[in-house]
């Protein structure tokens, strides 16, 4: 089972720190989300807004170098792991962090994880970010596709209220 596909158009960072809290509202334990886009497209913005929305302890920066951080709740919900697989060169790395060992007590963010976090588990909610516009600093636009993938996400529409 596969929910719709949503777009949202997000004209500055703040509008997609904003659908990433709206998003991490709705989270629980156990949500994979895989984030992919360009550099600079804004995945750790988006997971910025996320972090907030769950409640839990930052700064949420780009893991590139530490490859996976963890994010305790500060309002007894799931911790965030935060991981940035651009530097992994297969599932092999991936397997190595162990996540599957937090994954069900904890919400697991993975950027540039298209291609490698799937096998962590059917259920997970992808997020595609995309620049809009040129590299020109008052052109940055940007565009989220949310799909989510197995049952947990059949019936939710990924950034809006839980019905």
């Amino acid at each position: 089972m596969t929910g719709d596909a949503v777009r949202y158009e997000l004209p500055t960072a703040e509008d997609t720190r904003a659908l990433g809290h709206r998003l991490g509202t709705q989270l629980r334990r156990g949500d994979l989300v895989v984030l992919t886009g360009d550099l600079g497209a804004g995945k750790t913005t988006f997971t910025q807004g996320l972090a907030e929305g769950l409640g839990v302890r930052g700064p949420i920066t780009s893991p590139t170098f530490v490859i996976a951080r963890v994010h305790p709740s500060t309002i007894g919900g799931p911790d965030l792991v935060h991981v940035d697989a651009y530097r992994l060169s297969g599932g092999a790395e991936l397997d190595d962090l162990d996540l599957d060992a937090s994954l069900e007590e904890s919400v697991t963010v993975v950027e540039w994880g298209e291609g490698l976090a799937e096998i962590l588990t059917a259920d997970r909610l992808e997020v595609v970010l995309e620049r809009s516009g040129s590299d020109a600093a008052d052109d940055q636009q940007r565009r989220a596709v949310l799909q989510g993938r197995g049952p947990r996400w059949a019936d939710v529409v990924p950034g809006q209220d839980v019905p």
